[in-house]
Protein backbone atom coordinates (compact mmCIF):
# COMPACT_ATOMS: atom_id res chain seq x y z
CA UNK A 1 0.00 0.00 0.00
CA UNK A 2 1.37 3.43 -0.91
CA UNK A 3 2.25 6.05 1.71
CA UNK A 4 -0.61 8.49 2.49
CA UNK A 5 -0.37 11.86 0.78
CA UNK A 6 0.89 14.76 2.97
CA UNK A 7 -2.65 16.16 3.25
CA UNK A 8 -3.71 13.14 5.32
CA UNK A 9 -0.78 13.17 7.74
CA UNK A 10 -1.03 14.83 11.13
CA UNK A 11 1.90 16.88 12.46
CA UNK A 12 3.17 13.81 14.36
CA UNK A 13 3.25 11.80 11.12
CA UNK A 14 0.19 9.68 11.91
CA UNK A 15 -2.60 9.42 9.33
CA UNK A 16 -5.67 8.73 11.46
CA UNK A 17 -8.09 10.02 12.60
CA UNK A 18 -8.47 13.55 11.28
CA UNK A 19 -10.69 16.22 12.83
CA UNK A 20 -12.19 18.40 10.09
CA UNK A 21 -13.90 21.61 11.21
CA UNK A 22 -17.01 22.07 9.04
CA UNK A 23 -16.81 25.60 7.58
CA UNK A 24 -14.54 26.41 10.51
CA UNK A 25 -15.84 26.51 14.06
CA UNK A 26 -18.29 29.18 15.16
CA UNK A 27 -21.06 28.82 17.75
CA UNK A 28 -22.38 32.17 16.46
CA UNK A 29 -23.12 30.98 12.92
CA UNK A 30 -20.18 32.79 11.28
CA UNK A 31 -19.55 29.88 8.91
CA UNK A 32 -16.66 30.04 6.44
CA UNK A 33 -15.36 33.25 7.99
CA UNK A 34 -11.76 33.98 8.90
CA UNK A 35 -12.98 34.20 12.49
CA UNK A 36 -14.41 30.68 12.33
CA UNK A 37 -11.20 29.29 10.83
CA UNK A 38 -9.17 31.17 13.44
CA UNK A 39 -11.20 29.66 16.26
CA UNK A 40 -10.78 26.14 14.85
CA UNK A 41 -7.03 26.54 14.44
CA UNK A 42 -6.87 28.08 17.91
CA UNK A 43 -8.09 24.87 19.56
CA UNK A 44 -5.64 22.75 17.58
CA UNK A 45 -7.62 21.78 14.48
CA UNK A 46 -5.35 21.33 11.47
CA UNK A 47 -7.96 20.42 8.83
CA UNK A 48 -10.60 22.93 7.75
CA UNK A 49 -13.58 21.87 5.65
CA UNK A 50 -14.77 24.66 3.37
CA UNK A 51 -16.38 25.59 0.04
CA UNK A 52 -15.12 27.49 -2.99
CA UNK A 53 -17.06 29.85 -5.25
CA UNK A 54 -15.67 32.32 -7.77
CA UNK A 55 -16.98 35.81 -8.41
CA UNK A 56 -17.78 37.06 -11.91
CA UNK A 57 -14.22 38.38 -12.20
CA UNK A 58 -12.57 35.19 -10.94
CA UNK A 59 -11.83 35.86 -7.27
CA UNK A 60 -12.07 32.57 -5.33
CA UNK A 61 -14.07 32.93 -2.13
CA UNK A 62 -14.67 30.45 0.67
CA UNK A 63 -18.46 30.43 0.73
CA UNK A 64 -21.09 27.70 0.60
CA UNK A 65 -24.24 29.16 -0.97
CA UNK A 66 -24.76 30.31 -4.55
CA UNK A 67 -26.17 33.59 -3.21
CA UNK A 68 -25.25 35.96 -0.40
CA UNK A 69 -28.78 36.01 0.95
CA UNK A 70 -28.79 33.41 3.74
CA UNK A 71 -25.72 34.25 5.82
CA UNK A 72 -24.75 37.82 4.92
CA UNK A 73 -26.31 41.28 5.10
CA UNK A 74 -26.31 41.52 1.29
CA UNK A 75 -28.08 39.86 -1.61
CA UNK A 76 -27.14 38.53 -5.02
CA UNK A 77 -25.62 35.58 -6.86
CA UNK A 78 -21.87 35.38 -6.30
CA UNK A 79 -21.05 34.24 -9.84
CA UNK A 80 -22.76 37.39 -11.17
CA UNK A 81 -21.06 39.85 -8.81
CA UNK A 82 -17.58 41.34 -8.89
CA UNK A 83 -15.11 40.83 -6.05
CA UNK A 84 -15.42 44.50 -5.04
CA UNK A 85 -19.20 44.14 -4.63
CA UNK A 86 -18.92 40.92 -2.65
CA UNK A 87 -16.26 42.42 -0.38
CA UNK A 88 -18.92 44.71 1.08
CA UNK A 89 -21.06 41.77 2.25
CA UNK A 90 -20.65 40.71 5.87
CA UNK A 91 -21.30 37.21 7.26
CA UNK A 92 -23.69 37.64 10.17
CA UNK A 93 -23.39 41.38 9.57
CA UNK A 94 -19.84 41.23 10.98
CA UNK A 95 -17.30 39.18 9.03
CA UNK A 96 -16.04 39.64 5.48
CA UNK A 97 -16.18 36.69 3.09
CA UNK A 98 -12.59 35.43 2.91
CA UNK A 99 -10.55 34.78 -0.20
CA UNK A 100 -9.01 31.31 -0.46
CA UNK A 101 -5.59 32.84 -1.04
CA UNK A 102 -5.80 34.92 2.13
CA UNK A 103 -6.73 31.91 4.27
CA UNK A 104 -3.92 29.81 2.80
CA UNK A 105 -1.47 32.57 3.71
CA UNK A 106 -2.88 33.35 7.17
CA UNK A 107 -2.85 29.70 8.24
CA UNK A 108 0.28 28.22 6.63
CA UNK A 109 0.07 24.97 8.61
CA UNK A 110 -3.63 24.32 7.98
CA UNK A 111 -4.99 21.82 5.44
CA UNK A 112 -8.13 22.78 3.51
CA UNK A 113 -10.82 20.37 2.36
CA UNK A 114 -12.24 22.38 -0.57
CA UNK A 115 -15.66 21.62 -2.07
CA UNK A 116 -15.90 23.01 -5.63
CA UNK A 117 -19.46 24.36 -5.81
CA UNK A 118 -19.89 25.16 -9.53
CA UNK A 119 -18.23 24.95 -12.96
CA UNK A 120 -17.41 28.66 -12.91
CA UNK A 121 -15.02 28.05 -10.00
CA UNK A 122 -12.97 25.22 -11.53
CA UNK A 123 -10.28 27.17 -13.41
CA UNK A 124 -9.86 30.04 -10.89
CA UNK A 125 -9.53 27.54 -8.03
CA UNK A 126 -6.78 25.59 -9.79
CA UNK A 127 -4.97 28.85 -10.52
CA UNK A 128 -4.96 29.87 -6.83
CA UNK A 129 -3.67 26.47 -5.71
CA UNK A 130 -0.85 26.61 -8.24
CA UNK A 131 0.01 30.22 -7.41
CA UNK A 132 0.19 29.45 -3.69
CA UNK A 133 1.95 26.09 -4.22
CA UNK A 134 -0.73 24.63 -1.92
CA UNK A 135 -0.94 21.20 -3.57
CA UNK A 136 0.02 19.28 -0.42
CA UNK A 137 -2.32 21.35 1.75
CA UNK A 138 -5.62 20.90 -0.07
CA UNK A 139 -8.05 18.11 -0.85
CA UNK A 140 -10.34 18.72 -3.81
CA UNK A 141 -13.87 17.44 -3.54
CA UNK A 142 -17.24 18.07 -5.15
CA UNK A 143 -20.59 16.38 -5.54
CA UNK A 144 -19.69 16.49 -9.24
CA UNK A 145 -16.82 14.24 -10.34
CA UNK A 146 -16.61 16.34 -13.51
CA UNK A 147 -15.90 19.49 -11.50
CA UNK A 148 -13.45 17.67 -9.26
CA UNK A 149 -11.56 16.27 -12.23
CA UNK A 150 -11.68 19.65 -13.95
CA UNK A 151 -9.63 21.12 -11.11
CA UNK A 152 -7.22 18.17 -10.94
CA UNK A 153 -6.36 18.22 -14.63
CA UNK A 154 -5.50 21.95 -14.46
CA UNK A 155 -3.09 21.58 -11.54
CA UNK A 156 0.64 21.37 -12.10
CA UNK A 157 1.13 18.83 -9.29
CA UNK A 158 -0.64 15.90 -7.65
CA UNK A 159 -3.30 16.91 -5.14
CA UNK A 160 -5.48 14.81 -2.84
CA UNK A 161 -9.06 14.29 -3.99
CA UNK A 162 -12.33 12.82 -2.74
CA UNK A 163 -14.95 11.03 -4.84
CA UNK A 164 -18.09 12.76 -6.09
CA UNK A 165 -21.61 11.33 -5.92
CA UNK A 166 -21.30 9.04 -8.95
CA UNK A 167 -18.08 7.31 -7.90
CA UNK A 168 -19.27 7.08 -4.30
CA UNK A 169 -22.44 5.35 -5.52
CA UNK A 170 -20.38 2.93 -7.62
CA UNK A 171 -18.20 2.13 -4.61
CA UNK A 172 -21.16 1.65 -2.26
CA UNK A 173 -23.53 -0.24 -4.55
CA UNK A 174 -21.28 -2.13 -6.98
CA UNK A 175 -18.26 -2.42 -4.72
CA UNK A 176 -19.48 -5.56 -2.89
CA UNK A 177 -19.68 -7.51 -6.17
CA UNK A 178 -16.76 -6.04 -8.14
CA UNK A 179 -13.27 -7.51 -7.77
CA UNK A 180 -10.97 -5.16 -5.88
CA UNK A 181 -8.72 -4.97 -8.95
CA UNK A 182 -11.56 -3.58 -11.09
CA UNK A 183 -12.86 -1.29 -8.35
CA UNK A 184 -9.37 0.18 -7.90
CA UNK A 185 -9.28 0.96 -11.62
CA UNK A 186 -12.62 2.78 -11.39
CA UNK A 187 -11.40 4.78 -8.38
CA UNK A 188 -7.97 5.50 -9.90
CA UNK A 189 -7.99 9.27 -9.22
CA UNK A 190 -9.62 9.12 -5.78
CA UNK A 191 -7.82 9.22 -2.44
CA UNK A 192 -10.78 9.48 -0.07
CA UNK A 193 -14.48 8.81 0.27
CA UNK A 194 -16.38 11.49 2.18
CA UNK A 195 -19.87 10.30 3.02
CA UNK A 196 -22.75 10.69 5.45
CA UNK A 197 -23.53 7.72 7.69
CA UNK A 198 -26.65 7.07 5.63
CA UNK A 199 -28.31 8.40 2.53
CA UNK A 200 -32.07 8.23 2.96
CA UNK A 201 -32.79 4.69 4.12
CA UNK A 202 -29.52 3.32 2.76
CA UNK A 203 -26.80 2.95 5.38
CA UNK A 204 -23.61 3.83 3.55
CA UNK A 205 -21.05 3.61 6.30
CA UNK A 206 -20.84 -0.07 7.26
CA UNK A 207 -17.89 -2.24 8.35
CA UNK A 208 -17.93 -3.74 4.84
CA UNK A 209 -17.69 -0.29 3.22
CA UNK A 210 -14.82 0.61 5.53
CA UNK A 211 -12.97 -2.66 4.95
CA UNK A 212 -13.28 -2.33 1.19
CA UNK A 213 -11.85 1.20 1.35
CA UNK A 214 -8.93 -0.01 3.47
CA UNK A 215 -8.06 -2.73 0.97
CA UNK A 216 -7.91 -0.11 -1.78
CA UNK A 217 -5.92 2.36 0.34
CA UNK A 218 -8.73 4.92 0.43
CA UNK A 219 -9.44 7.16 3.40
CA UNK A 220 -13.02 7.33 4.72
CA UNK A 221 -14.29 10.61 6.20
CA UNK A 222 -17.84 10.98 7.52
CA UNK A 223 -19.97 14.14 7.64
CA UNK A 224 -21.44 15.95 9.53
CA UNK A 225 -21.24 14.41 13.02
CA UNK A 226 -21.86 16.53 16.12
CA UNK A 227 -22.79 13.90 18.76
CA UNK A 228 -19.91 12.50 20.85
CA UNK A 229 -21.54 9.06 21.19
CA UNK A 230 -21.81 8.80 17.39
CA UNK A 231 -18.22 9.99 17.05
CA UNK A 232 -17.15 7.15 19.35
CA UNK A 233 -19.14 4.59 17.37
CA UNK A 234 -17.64 5.68 14.07
CA UNK A 235 -14.10 5.73 15.43
CA UNK A 236 -14.58 2.09 16.49
CA UNK A 237 -16.54 0.95 13.42
CA UNK A 238 -13.79 -1.18 11.89
CA UNK A 239 -13.00 -3.02 15.12
CA UNK A 240 -9.85 -2.82 17.25
CA UNK A 241 -10.26 0.95 17.47
CA UNK A 242 -9.75 1.31 13.71
CA UNK A 243 -12.77 3.16 12.49
CA UNK A 244 -13.19 6.06 10.09
CA UNK A 245 -10.12 8.07 9.10
CA UNK A 246 -11.75 11.46 9.65
CA UNK A 247 -14.85 13.16 11.02
CA UNK A 248 -16.30 16.41 9.69
CA UNK A 249 -18.08 18.29 12.47
CA UNK A 250 -19.68 21.59 13.43
CA UNK A 251 -18.55 20.88 17.01
CA UNK A 252 -14.79 20.81 16.74
CA UNK A 253 -14.63 21.28 20.52
CA UNK A 254 -16.58 18.07 21.19
CA UNK A 255 -14.60 16.09 18.63
CA UNK A 256 -11.37 17.28 20.22
CA UNK A 257 -12.62 16.16 23.66
CA UNK A 258 -13.60 12.77 22.25
CA UNK A 259 -10.22 12.23 20.62
CA UNK A 260 -8.41 13.39 23.78
CA UNK A 261 -10.34 10.88 25.88
CA UNK A 262 -9.36 8.13 23.43
CA UNK A 263 -5.69 9.17 23.40
CA UNK A 264 -5.98 10.05 19.70
CA UNK A 265 -5.50 13.81 19.91
CA UNK A 266 -2.08 15.34 19.31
Amino acid sequence: MSQPLPYFLRPDGASRPLALAHRGFSREGLENSAAAFRTAVGIGITHLETDARATADGAVLLFHDATLDRVTDSRGRISELGAAQVSRAKIGGREAIPLLEDILREFPDARLNVDVKDRHTVAPLAAVIDRCAAHERVLITSFSDRRRRGVLKRLSRRTASSAGIFLTAVFALAGPILPDRLLAKVMHDVDALQVPVRYGRLELLTPGFLGRARRLGLQVHVWTVNDPAEMERLLDLGGEGRGVDGIVTDRADLLKETLEQRGQWW
